[in-house]
């Protein structure tokens, strides 16, 4: 092609692009070339950023970042959760995966939602006593921080507990507004006391503009400052113990003291120059992620313009065979044999490939997992996989030497339980939903799970949360992640397309339109402003069947230019902005 005709052709794509995002605040990169955070929440990044002024590392800013967000995102992620932490060391090249996800308490039983009839009891598993899992946030911070932090652990929290003690502003996020005006959420959380309390003046829920104090919680992070075992061994862990037994929960003070941390091996492949590591099981995140990527292969995205309905049908399709892989393999893999090499496998890719027509979009239902061709895979079929509450929260941190983390955490559904342990101001989560409350029965989302997913004693239950991180020749290009349920895998997938293949920089890689399959309901999910009439109508014509739906995702990400400047962006969606040095 004439040089001359590259350069229109790129200035088109450009003028797309910007376009398309123009009616949707498009978020320009922060950049520095000394250290960033971005989260979900500007003062969460400020907590991190200070570590770094201070002389701190990424996973000191990590740390103290999280645990802002645990005050000033109290109905998504907080420390009555739990989640996924990848790192990179920029010295040694190395990248490693800490789970500190919840875990399922010793009393939980396989058909503990089910009634006499074998028939799951409504919102069991969703709110209430018997929906909580054993927290890990904690536990996970300070195993990091113990093994590789550069600050004193009360120093990297004492932001958070400012934050609590102090208040601070509530902004104008989704959440409060949806508990503002959904009255039929309203019920379940004014139950619980200790919630009603601290989250409402006389059940009236707090507005944005409002300042949020929350002293019980500034006191409980003030005490793990001292002595973070104190949630898992002392008074905290007693008061979550006590709080249970009242109210027929299941979490002892064996569960707690029990709970520890678990270093995973990430799953890592190439995709062109880069290579992509990401979450493993018990995360569904980086096998899928990577499946998607193995699927599409050496396609040549370049040559086709952003959002290109070839470029769409063949990501959808890879979307599809990923997910329903999803919703039979995946599980705890310390309980169930996850299948991980066998579905990376560059033969397995070739083969699912050439299952694909570019021209027609084959129906979900004629799309099946393959068989593996071991006898422990052959679990029972779910019709389809497994959602998460979007209600979650993800960081990327880079400092001065380009060490990385990417994290992302959560309580579950908004609120989790809907409880707070009295005294203590910890929101509790509800993460027992994650798991299959009995194979082909559906959950609260109508979605079903299977028994590589069922519950049994201090299993993970199964997650989409993915973490990211990329690098080039063994140095650092970009940290991503998001919250959103089903749809984390593809935000993170399109974000890294966008950067790699399509050389966006970060703020435009997570403003643009997104789409969304993951096989069942068979449906892809185009944002409404995100593809153009003649688009539509091509994916049509292909047999898709398009669901316009309002934006969705808070993702972020964090990535390297070629000069060597630090560049980050936090999803216009949200209220999250990066913090440069």
């Amino acid at each position: 092609m004439p040089a001359t005709h590259v350069a229109i052709a790129v200035f088109s794509f450009t003028l797309f692009v910007y376009s398309q995002v123009a009616s949707a605040a498009l978020t320009l990169p922060l950049r520095s070339k000394k250290g960033m955070v971005v989260s979900a929440h500007p003062l969460a990044s400020e907590a991190g950023i200070s570590m770094l002024r201070k002389g701190g590392n990424a996973v000191d800013a990590a740390v103290a970042t999280t645990f802002a967000i645990s005050v000033v995102e109290p109905f998504s992620a907080g420390i009555g959760g739990g989640g996924f932490l990848l790192m990179h060391s920029e010295k040694t090249g190395d990248i490693k995966a800490l789970d500190f996800r919840e875990r399922a308490p010793l009393k939980a039983t396989k058909n503990m939602y089910l009634d006499a009839e074998g028939k799951v009891r409504p919102n069991a598993s969703i709110k209430g006593y018997l929906a909580v899992a054993t927290p890990g946030t904690v536990s996970g911070l300070y195993e990091v921080h113990r093994r590789y932090g550069k600050l004193s652990w009360q120093e990297v929290m004492k932001p958070a507990i400012a934050l609590a003690k102090d208040g601070f502003i509530l902004g104008d996020v989704a959440t409060w507004r949806y508990l503002q005006t959904n009255q039929s959420s309203q019920p379940a959380l004014l139950n619980n006391p200790a919630l009603r309390e601290i989250f409402t003046r006389k059940g009236e829920f707090y507005k944005p503009g409002d300042k949020l104090v929350q002293r019980d919680l500034a006191r409980t992070l003030a005490t793990i400052a001292q002595n973070p075992q104190s949630f898992y061994t002392g008074s905290i862990a007693r008061a979550i113990a006590s709080d249970m037994v009242k109210n027929g929960g299941l979490i002892t003070l064996e569960d707690l003291k029990a709970y520890k941390p678990i270093w995973r091996t990430p799953v890592c492949g190439n995709f062109r120059q880069a290579k992509i590591c990401s979450m493993p099981p018990p995360s569904s995140g980086g096998v899928h992620l990577l499946q998607i990527l193995n699927i599409i292969g050496d396609t040549d995205f370049k040559s086709l313009r952003w959002h290109h309905p070839d470029a769409i049908h063949l990501m959808v399709e890879a979307m599809k065979i990923a997910y329903s892989d999803r919703s039979q393999y995946l599980g705890d893999p310390d309980f169930v044999k996850v299948p991980v090499q066998e579905l990376l496998s560059p033969a397995y890719a070739k083969k699912r490939r050439q299952e694909i027509n570019m021209q027609v979009a084959r129906p979900s239902i004629e799309i099946k997992p393959v068989d593996l061709n071991s006898k422990c895979l052959r679990f029972s079929p779910s019709p389809c996989p497994r959602y998460e509450s979007p209600e979650t929260s993800h960081l990327s941190v880079v400092d001065e030497e380009r060490n990385a983390v990417s994290l992302t955490f959560t309580i579950n559904l908004s609120f989790g339980a809907g409880i707070v342990t009295p005294r203590t101001g910890i929101v509790l989560n509800n993460e027992m939903d994650d798991f299959a409350a009995a194979p082909g029965v559906p959950n609260a989302f109508g979605l079903v799970g299977n028994d590589a997913n069922s519950i049994a004693p201090r299993k993970t239950p199964l997650s989409s949360m993915t973490p990211t991180i990329v690098t080039e020749n063994g140095h650092f290009r970009m940290a991503v992640g998001a919250p959103g349920g089903s749809t984390i895998i593809t935000q993170v997938l399109q974000v890294i397309l966008n950067v790699l293949e399509y050389n966006m920089d970060v703020g435009a890689a997570v403003s643009v339109p997104r789409i969304h399959h993951q096989w069942l309901p068979d449906e892809l999910r185009v944002e409404s402003w995100g593809l153009d009439a003649l688009t539509v109508q091509d994916l049509r014509r292909r047999g898709h069947k398009i669901k316009e739906t309002a934006p969705w995702g808070n993702g972020n990400a964090i990535a390297v230019t070629p000069d060597g400047t630090l560049e980050g962006a936090a999803d216009p969606r949200g209220e999250g902005s990066p913090r440069g040095l």
